[in-house]
């Protein structure tokens, strides 16, 4: 690239600015773009230093490249210059920092702005590379959500205990959502309890919404650098939406016909389903093609509207945009040191099966060929599915921690982190949720139809044909037994352990040492 720097010095318009746009800051309502200017040079690039940090799905990393090379049209469309690197032109250094300053000495530049990541890694590579450089430079906030780095923290300075509860409740009151002046619409403050219905039998939920986006050239590129991704991609092409137009059609069709049902069925499971009533709109909101309040105010309008929306609906998917998402996003910040917190210390490797879905546990063969399919899973199946054998087979928060954030497409590492090893796995002791999410099979049977699809037999703790979420829930109390005992949400799991006869602990003990012993084989 430098041979080729010197060759256009000659001919290359000069630019007093460089302005990086990283890969999931898609705002086009951002205030940059409000006015446009000769001396601003807008710079997008795709480089191995993203895609290699990760073992990414190959939809992912297709559909990043594909809504960012159609923003950087749409930027020139509306009179800005911006270059875009491509991952195999020959110029690309292949590092975020290295193009920068390979663009700066090529157009002249004497200032260097960009917005804040939303990731630990990237946000000290640029704060170190801008202490380094001798021209001016400046951040700016992405002006995306509802909430800045700290505000959370700030919020929570000089408390004990961090409850999602209480911050969502101040969400709720400052930005004036579901409020009635100072009292909660509908009287109280979530209707969760309502919001956990198995689907009835025979009931067939709405196809998703699909885009045919064809990303065979992307696909092609990433292919021909050696990027190794997982998952499949059905002949090249994307459902996911890779421009505003397209997420703005997606959640007008959540908000229509998914909306009225969402809340009632949102931890629901059922094999053959894997949209169900979710908004699937995680990507298109990490990538900031539209707005947390825009989303929230769409659903508001439906909701306030008379379309047969009940408020349950409305506001269990209120709590995880304005609530849980936010709630997620400050955790990330208040606690930087959450990627190496192992509250268990487990080091179990990650079961073989998590890579291509061949186990014989319905649940978990469901749950992970979606996601190696669709690059997507829903909350409940990542909460109490893939993440829930994980933390009741004692594996490694880091492995789990990689799989979740290189599986699924809307997996950023400032919401992926929190809700792994935080709410998943529970390696941060507490700080994320107050208990540990563990669940035997009766869960999944009361929450899905994967046990009757099984071979094995979800009522059994021990025995060839015992499902295996039962000895390994039981173990996972066992052995912790001196780090949770004393946590007043969970003691009714030791009361029916000490409950249960000699002999019952010890073969259901016995079995998932066996089970854990063949892991890779269940």
């Amino acid at each position: 690239m430098q041979q080729e720097m010197r060759e256009q010095q000659k001919t290359a318009k000069r630019y007093r600015t460089l302005r990086l746009i990283l890969g999931d800051q898609l705002n086009g309502a951002h205030s940059w773009f409000a006015n446009r200017s000769d001396d601003v040079l807008y710079v997008m690039m795709e480089v191995r230093s993203e895609t290699d940090y990760a073992w990414h799905h190959i939809q992912k990393v297709c559909a990043f490249f594909a809504a960012m090379e159609r923003f950087a049209v749409r930027l020139r469309h509306d009179g800005h210059d911006v270059l875009y690197l491509t991952l195999d032109n020959p110029g690309n250094e292949q590092s975020i920092t290295r193009n920068c300053s390979v663009l700066m000495q090529r157009y002249g530049i004497s200032r260097f702005e960009y917005q804040l990541p939303d990731e630990h890694r990237v946000d000290q590579l640029l704060r170190d590379y801008c202490e380094s450089l001798d021209i001016e430079w400046q951040a700016f906030d992405t002006e995306h959500f509802y909430t800045a780095r700290d505000e959370m923290g700030n919020f929570f300075r000089g408390t004990k205990t961090i409850l999602m509860e209480n911050f969502y409740r101040h969400m709720r009151k400052k930005h004036h959502v579901l409020m009635e002046g100072d009292i909660p619409a509908g009287g109280v403050w979530n209707f969760d309890t309502e919001n956990r219905k198995k689907l009835p039998r025979g009931h067939r939920p709405l196809p998703p919404l699909l885009f045919s986006n064809d990303l065979t050239v992307q696909k092609e590129r990433i292919e021909a650098a050696g990027v190794k991704t997982i998952g499949t991609m059905d002949r090249g092409y994307c459902g996911w939406p890779l421009d505003r137009q397209q997420a703005l059609e997606l959640l007008s069709h959540f908000a229509d016909n998914c909306l009225p049902l969402f809340g009632t069925f949102q931890d629901a499971m059922q094999a053959g389903e894997w949209s169900l009533y979710h908004s699937r709109l995680s990507f298109s909101l990490n990538t900031k093609m539209i707005s947390p309040q825009e989303v929230v105010d769409k659903a508001l309008s439906a909701w306030e509207n008379g379309n047969g929306i009940a408020i349950n609906q409305v506001e269990g998917f209120v709590r995880q945009i304005l609530g849980w998402r936010e709630y997620m996003r400050g955790l990330y910040w208040m606690v930087p040191e959450l990627n190496t917190l192992n509250f268990f210390g487990n080091t179990r490797k990650l079961p073989n099966w998590y890579w291509s879905g061949e186990t014989k546990m319905n649940c978990l063969r469901q749950s992970v060929k979606q996601s190696l399919e669709y690059a997507y899973a829903h909350h409940i199946q990542r909460l109490m599915v893939t993440g829930n054998f994980a933390l009741i087979a004692g594996i490694n928060p880091g492995e789990v921690d990689a799989w979740y954030l290189g599986i699924y497409a809307d997996a950023l590492e400032w919401v992926e982190l929190p809700n792994t090893r935080g709410m998943s796995q529970f390696a941060d002791g507490g700080i994320t949720g107050s208990k540990p999410y563990a669940a035997s099979a009766n869960y999944i049977d009361k929450m899905s139809d994967y046990c009757k699809g099984c071979q094995y037999n979800n009522n059994l703790r021990h025995g060839a044909s015992s499902c295996p979420l039962n000895s390994l829930y039981w173990n996972f109390f066992d052995r912790n037994r001196t780090k949770l005992e004393g946590n007043p949400r969970i003691g009714m799991a030791y009361r029916i352990w000490d409950r249960m006869e000699p002999a019952e602990k010890e073969a259901t003990l016995r079995q998932a040492a066996v089970y854990l012993a063949m892991i890779d084989q269940l």
